[in-house]
Formats: C-alpha cells, sequence, structure tokens
C-alpha cells in the first residue's frame, strides 16, 4: 500500500522561506511523478508543482512560478518544495502528490494524496 508522508509547512512572514517534504512508502519512488496542489479556505484545490519520475519535466502554476522550486531524491524516496518570497495568499493548505506514470497538473490524475501540511504567510 502506498503513503505519502507530509512535512515541513508552518508560520512564516511575508518575503520568507519554507520547504515541504513529502515521502513514499510502499512503492517504487521512481515510478512517480510527484507533485503539490493547495487549498486556501474557501476555494478549490488548485495545482501548485510537479516533477516527472526522472526528474526531467518540471510544470508550476503560474503563481509559483520563479518563487517556488520542486526537486526529488530517488534514493531517499522523497520530494522537496522550495518555496521562496511567501506572499500571503501563499496561504494554504498544501497536498503532496502522486501518481504513477507521466506529470499532472489536474487533481483527477492523482493517486495517492498526503495528509497533507498547512502554510500561514502573515503580512
Amino acid at each position: 500500500q502506498v503513503q505519502l508522508v507530509d512535512s515541513g509547512g508552518g508560520l512564516v512572514q511575508a518575503g520568507g522561506s519554507l520547504r515541504l517534504t513529502c515521502e513514499v512508502f510502499g512503492g517504487i519512488f521512481s515510478d512517480f511523478s510527484m507533485g503539490w496542489f493547495r487549498q486556501a479556505a474557501g476555494k478549490e484545490r488548485e495545482f501548485v508543482a510537479v516533477v516527472s519520475p526522472n526528474g526531467v519535466m518540471i510544470w508550476y502554476a503560474n503563481s509559483v512560478k520563479g518563487r517556488f522550486t520542486i526537486s526529488r531524491d530517488n534514493a531517499k524516496n522523497t520530494a522537496s518544495l522550495q518555496m521562496n518570497t511567501l506572499k500571503p495568499e501563499d496561504t494554504a493548505v498544501y497536498y503532496c502528490a502522486a501518481r504513477r506514470g507521466p506529470p499532472f497538473s489536474t487533481r483527477g490524475l492523482v493517486g495517492y494524496w498526503g495528509q497533507a501540511t498547512q502554510v500561514t504567510v502573515s503580512s
């Protein structure tokens, strides 16, 4: 059974940085595209970033491009999302997501979800 374990997140002032990590258990990590979605209060869950199984293809939402960096370490079964220059509008619950095969940007293609972590950016 595949399990995704989120870590990181927390409270930070605007302009600050946070790092999210997602570790995968129970599967062959190098088979999975890894990504994050986020959901702000009262809004739908939206795509943030994704990286392909071999790390070659990386996509970002326009709202985070240039500020967030997604990466993966296949030797450690982990993916990371480095979030810099955070803004209050980045405040949301962040969900790690995984899918065997090609990268994804829609919720319907996600095969597995992490338990989520809260990111709060104060102004």
